[in-house]
């Protein structure tokens, strides 16, 4: 059953506050664990890109645009994320109330956190690039979600300047590290970060788009080291 047939299911009745829907979420004990990942996920990028739409002072649809880009959905569903996103708009409580809310839904450390802020990095970029207030809303929500500043930048980076980044800090390896050790880092890198796994984890594959465009820029990374470095180590 795709992701929106459980959404609805879930939602029931139209709700009027978004804040409610996300509460509503840390009480949901019955269905199917990987159900209530996989609608926590979708809801959590929706209400979170609703209120990153007001970061730099112009709130239009483009983040509406971009989910529909991001997302595989049947388009008899738009109406109905556009509902969500004008709810969140809407909505008197704050980001940080909502990052709070999302952030008590899963474990320390669980890696959905993580990848919920590189889905709203993709939703940021919608008009074609990511303004220094969305980038500090986005801090913001990260630091709320337990992300030390070495996991926001690796992630940052993956999207504000994936050409020009440093590539060691994309991957998250160490410069003193020898070549085939930083095959093995970058290796576990794309196991990882595989769409399967992502889905395997709660991500839903509507969202397979994120796993791709984040396995690009980690190759694009990988390729610049081994460029650098492969002519140089006997050992390789």
């Amino acid at each position: 059953m795709a992701v929106w047939s459980r959404m609805r299911r879930f939602l029931g009745a139209p709700a009027s506050v978004m804040s409610a829907i996300i509460e509503r979420l840390g009480v949901w004990i019955g269905g199917d664990p990987m159900e209530r990942r996989q609608v926590a996920f979708s809801i959590a990028i929706i209400a979170l890109s609703a209120k990153m739409a007001k970061a730099d002072g112009v709130v239009t649809l483009d983040e509406v645009a971009a989910f529909r880009r991001l997302v595989e959905m049947p388009p008899g569903e738009a109406r109905n994320v556009e509902r969500l996103f004008d709810l969140a708009r809407r909505d008197v409580a704050g980001f940080e109330a909502y990052a709070a809310r999302i952030a008590a839904l899963y474990a320390p450390g669980d890696p959905m956190l993580s990848d919920i802020i590189d889905g709203l990095f993709e939703i940021a970029k919608a008009d074609t690039m990511i303004h220094e207030a969305e980038i500090a809303y986005l801090a913001a929500v990260a630091e709320r979600f337990g992300l030390d500043e070495d996991d926001f930048e690796r992630i940052r980076l993956r999207h504000v300047v994936p050409e020009d980044g440093d590539p060691y800090v994309i991957l998250g390896v160490s410069r003193a590290l020898g070549f085939p050790e930083l095959r093995r880092h970058y290796l576990g890198l794309v196991a990882e970060h595989h769409p399967d796994r992502l889905v395997a984890r709660g991500v839903p594959p509507e969202f397979v788009a994120i796993a791709n465009q984040r396995l690009a820029v980690i190759n694009v990374a990988w390729a610049r080291i081994e460029h650098e470095r492969r002519p140089q180590d006997a050992t390789a």
